[in-house]
């Protein structure tokens, strides 16, 4: 990474305003279901503890519509959180505004205050520059540590670093370095592994990665666009039809490039109408039958990669020396259909490779099926992975200082 972190600067006895992703899920009783966004920046605040610093945490939670809204509230973070440091963390009601301002000069160093959801206020989607100032005045020293949110430039992501000296923490310090490397200096072969839906969503990370890898393996829904684009039928399959062209593009390039773009040889298929609410309506007992996908029945709609497909995917895998993976091979969260998805998942755990899960449901999938600490690294941020993995330059990167 070739911006400074918090390293780099003297953090001891200062007010250090550090915006972290504390976007964690939380159940009807608001407890947290999965703690590893908080879990994830412990290594950043710990140091600044350490430090003696005054550590001023800012996030957002969830999707307030512009004001607050109890059920987005960060108590439920602030308790959790307090649990893993094994010390206290005062919640403040607000982020900007007097009483925010009365708790932060109350701090002693090693302190840790925790802001109210940023979100409560319009002004920070917005990236209003008066509301990022009421922000920065709160502290000496800004770190950006939420690589999830560092497409975004928000008021606590991009706009406070026009206010103060600005430095990565040491997750996204390790993000950037995990991403980076596979893009840049990757140790080959290289593979890319794509899943997911949409052609149109992806096409640009499919253009970024067919200048750097050796091969590409397209699963999840997004195979069937490439399948049609290729003038095979795919039956009741779900189809981009915009990308279509798109796919055909790729597949040009691809050939183009002498990269090999494997799409899968089978799939598992279902007679279900194309009206069906997935994966909600899909009943659990419903029977799968497994097809060429030269073969799709008309009245056939596939949700998951076969098992010659796996075969096939995971030989390459394990014969590769960086992996980026980044996409379900089907709709896992349904048992019928996860084999495709755990095929990878095992087979990624099982290579030497340096192999880096995209957030989103590729991690959420990982997780899941307890491979998480088997692969190299599994990225926090499903938005932000994609956007660096298109080759876009990410605001909440860019406004940090250069080494």
């Amino acid at each position: 990474m070739n911006k400074k972190t918090i390293e780099d600067i003297d953090v001891s006895g200062k007010r250090v305003f550090v915006r972290v992703d504390f976007n964690v899920p939380l159940d009807e009783n608001r407890k947290i279901t999965d703690d590893r966004r908080i879990v994830a920046a412990l290594p950043t605040i710990n140091y600044l503890i350490a430090r003696g610093a005054k550590v001023i945490l800012a996030s957002h939670l969830g999707r307030p519509k512009g004001g607050p809204e109890p059920k987005y509230d960060m108590a439920p973070v602030a308790k959790r959180l307090s649990e893993l440091l094994g010390k206290p963390v005062v919640k403040t009601n607000d982020c900007i505004g007097p009483e925010v301002k009365a708790a932060v000069g109350a701090m002693n160093p090693g302190d840790v205050v925790l802001l109210e959801n940023v979100r409560f206020h319009a002004e920070e989607e917005k990236n209003d520059p008066n509301f990022a100032k009421q922000l920065a005045d709160l502290a000496e020293i800004y770190v950006n540590d939420a690589f999830g949110s560092a497409h975004r430039a928000h008021a606590s992501t991009e706009g406070v670093a026009h206010y103060l000296p600005a430095v990565g923490g040491f997750l996204m310090q390790k993000e950037l370095d995990y991403l980076g490397k596979a893009l840049e200096h990757p140790e080959r072969p290289f593979v890319a592994v794509l899943g997911g839906v949409k052609v149109s969503d992806k096409i640009t990370v499919i253009d970024n990665l067919l200048n750097k890898v050796d091969t590409l393996i397209i699963g999840g829904a997004m195979a069937f666009t490439f399948l049609k684009a290729q003038g095979l039928s795919v039956g009741n399959c779900m189809v981009d039809e915009p990308g279509i062209d798109l796919a055909k593009q790729a597949l040009d390039k691809a050939r183009a490039k002498g990269v090999k773009l494997m799409l899968p040889p089978d799939e598992k298929c279902v007679r279900i109408g194309a009206d069906v609410e997935i994966p909600k309506g899909i009943p659990d007992d419903i029977e799968v039958s497994v097809v060429p996908s030269t073969a799709i029945p008309d009245d056939g709609r596939c949700f998951d990669i076969g098992p010659e497909s796996v075969k096939q995917f995971a030989g390459i895998l394990k014969s590769a020396k960086t992996v980026v993976w980044n996409g379900p091979m089907g709709v896992f969260e349904k048992k019928a259909f996860a084999a495709g998805t755990l095929g990878i998942a095992q087979a990624l755990a099982e290579s030497d490779a340096v192999s880096i899960v995209g957030g989103g449901d590729s991690a959420a999938a990982v997780e899941q099926m307890g491979y998480a600490d088997k692969v190299t690294h599994v990225s926090t941020g499903g938005g932000a992975s994609l956007e660096f993995l298109e080759g876009k330059v990410l605001p909440g990167v860019a406004a940090l200082m250069d080494e």
